[in-house]
């Protein structure tokens, strides 16, 4: 079984917790990297290994927020295909819009449930990136 390197980053230590646990549950062999800003996680990204085979992103973070870390990454002609998640408490159309339209490969609203967050990181690592298109019937999940 090929292990999977995920990079998370979010600002809320209680949200990097659970989100480690509800991977730490899940039955394969994952790597996780936890970040508390932005601008961490793009210093991780710009200096790996490893390498991130997905990245879930949280918008609202002080400093670089979610929104410049897509914009940075997206500009960047080596980190252009890293599949980037949107792992947000928004549910905001207008942000969801403008998410897509940077470049993000996926929209989750943060779960409140466990295994709501669980079965969002399952779906997440259950895509193929290198054919996934988003598309605005394709780019939210919903738990």
């Amino acid at each position: 079984m090929t292990d999977i390197t995920i990079f998370y980053t979010d600002d809320d230590e209680d949200d990097l917790s659970i989100f480690a646990d509800a991977v730490e549950s899940l039955k394969k062999k994952i790597k996780l990297q936890t970040y508390t800003g932005g601008e961490k996680l793009l210093n991780a990204i710009f200096n790996s290994p490893p390498k991130p085979n997905v990245v879930f992103l949280d918008l609202n973070m002080p400093g670089k927020n979610g929104f410049d870390v897509l914009e940075e990454l997206r500009n960047n002609e080596e980190k252009i295909n890293i599949p980037i998640i949107i792992f947000s408490t928004s549910n905001e159309p207008g942000i969801i819009e403008k998410c897509l339209a940077l470049g993000a490969n996926l929209f989750i609203t943060k779960p409140v449930l466990m295994r709501d967050i669980t079965k969002s990181i399952e779906h997440a690592l259950g895509i193929d990136w290198e054919n996934f298109v988003p598309t605005v019937n394709n780019f939210v999940y919903k738990s």
